[in-house]
């Protein structure tokens, strides 16, 4: 049996050589490591009009989602706050068909600064990341670890889903009368488990209710040729394991609703309902615990 040997963390600062740059030079080489997914760099010292530079532009490549990240040693401060949500801002400008992301990387992210940061969270989609040099033996290594994640988004509330409510035939015109009735099938699968749920035809989507209350753990878009199932699930290694290796068409996670997005093509659903099913139960259960 191999010895355990018990981590020791140091100052970046203490560090030699180790500055922002290198970690900035770290991150864009492996950008896995900050904890938000397979993630491709798109640029480096980005420059801002009449704003500086962004540390890191990043992109998730199937969602196309982009983050706007800076990097901090030591504590972080009012500007480096400020700094993180005006480059957002302008990327999300400059780029409005993407959706955007600003994170804060920094060493030590006080309790002050996070309540302050909290408050940006729900208006601005906002990661805070702290970052730890951790010496084990002879080598160090960085650790990142994400203390503040992007407030989930609700759907539209009550009052809204009133206003928009329509009918089955406005969503036959928008997909097609088989689109539709693939969520007629999801419909069955989910009271086969739990029984007492039926559709609410909303503009934007066919949602769920139960005892004539909206419960929109899961809801469809039908299109044309498929049909758009989302699921409100926790992005995790478990379900991407099922989904991968039961070959759904993962549209890429919605990380501000927090949402699974499968495309599922006419005459799947009964090909492929077992596993259909799992992950209905489990994002019931999530959503309504």
């Amino acid at each position: 049996m191999k010895n355990l040997i018990k981590p020791e963390r140091i100052p970046i600062s203490a560090l030699s050589g180790v500055t922002e740059k290198s970690i900035q030079e770290i991150i864009a080489e492996d950008p896995s490591i900050i904890g938000l997914g397979e993630l491709v760099l798109k640029d480096k010292e980005r420059i801002q009009p009449r704003a500086g530079r962004l540390d890191l532009l990043m992109q998730d490549p199937d969602t196309n989602r982009r983050y706007e990240i800076e990097i901090q040693l030591g504590k972080t401060d009012a500007s480096h706050i400020i700094r993180t949500v005006e480059y957002w801002d302008i990327e999300k400008k400059r780029y409005p068909q993407y959706e955007h992301c600003a994170v804060i990387i920094a060493e030590d992210i006080t309790s002050r600064f996070l309540n302050v940061i909290s408050l940006f969270n729900g208006y601005i989609p906002l990661v805070a990341i702290q970052m730890n040099a951790i010496k084990m033996g002879d080598d160090v290594g960085l650790m990142f670890t994400k203390i503040l994640d992007e407030m989930p988004l609700g759907l539209v509330d009550e009052d809204e889903e009133i206003q928009e409510v329509t009918d089955r035939e406005y969503w036959v015109k928008r997909g097609t009368p088989a689109t539709v009735k693939m969520a007629d099938e999801i419909l069955k699968l989910i009271n086969s488990f739990k029984p007492g749920y039926e559709l609410k035809y909303n503009k934007f989507y066919i949602g769920l209710a139960k005892d004539g209350q909206p419960n929109n753990f899961a809801v469809f878009r039908p299109k044309k040729n498929y049909m758009r199932l989302e699921m409100r699930l926790p992005k995790s290694d478990e379900v991407d394991e099922i989904i991968e290796a039961n070959d759904l068409d993962e549209m890429g996670y919605d990380n501000r609703w927090g949402n699974y997005r499968i495309r599922l093509n006419k005459g799947e659903i009964s090909k492929k309902t077992e596993v259909i099913r799992n992950l209905l139960e489990k994002s019931e259960k999530n959503f309504n615990e």
